[in-house]
């Protein structure tokens, strides 16, 4: 079982944090894909008390995360899952990261192969702001949710909300859920169409499971 760091972090949650944990059914088996400072993983500690896992490519984030307490190895996304057996975990968990990956089809097949649910968050492109710094300026735009200039930024794939569910189709993927929310962390309404959520969510969480799982 996972244990809590002595030194739990103070910081108010990720908003994306707060709804992946309601996601997790209490004492699952969670493995956290790029999980950086272990910040979720802590979360779903306290909250749900999983038994979790994580891996994170930067050596200093995973010395600071099995400094506090945490399961914790190196190993890179796109490279190391397929040495993860079928079905291991209860959860796969990609926060914020997928975008960053080299090949995120493979990312996403891995992560429905090693779990039986899959839940991705990412920052939505289609979103108004993003739109209107590309029409206005007819630049890679820069907002709050998406900060770094495009020489600088570590997203190598970026998508839409509506390019994210088409990805699910293509993986035969079912999305069991899915919530879109704003910089504030305000959820839209699950009953406006899936435009809407790609206009006016900035970023959005997916909880997705095999089609061919019971």
């Amino acid at each position: 079982m996972l244990q809590q760091s002595p030194h739990p972090t103070s910081a108010t949650p990720r908003v994306d944090h707060l709804l992946i944990t309601e996601m997790v059914r209490p004492g699952s088996r969670v493995l956290d894909v790029g999980c950086g400072d272990g910040a979720l993983l802590h979360l779903l500690a306290e909250r749900r008390q999983v038994d979790g896992r994580g891996i994170e490519v930067a050596r200093d984030r995973v010395n600071a995360c099995v400094a506090g307490g945490l399961s914790v190895i190196q190993g890179d996304a796109d490279r190391d899952l397929s040495e993860y057996p079928d079905a291991a975990f209860d959860y796969a968990i990609l926060s914020l990261t997928i975008q960053a990956t080299r090949q995120p089809k493979r990312v996403l097949e891995n992560l429905l192969r090693i779990a039986r649910h899959a839940i991705v968050s990412f920052p939505n492109f289609g979103h108004w702001k993003v739109r209107q710094q590309l029409l206005m300026h007819g630049r890679m735009p820069v907002t709050p949710n998406l900060p770094d200039a495009w020489y600088e930024s570590p997203n190598g794939h970026l998508c839409t909300i509506k390019d994210f569910v088409a990805l699910t189709d293509v993986l035969d993927a079912r999305v069991e859920r899915k919530v879109a929310f704003n910089a504030s962390g305000q959820q839209l309404g699950t009953w406006l169409p899936i435009t809407a959520h790609n206009f006016l969510g900035e970023r959005a969480v997916f909880l997705l499971t095999p089609r061919n799982s019971r």
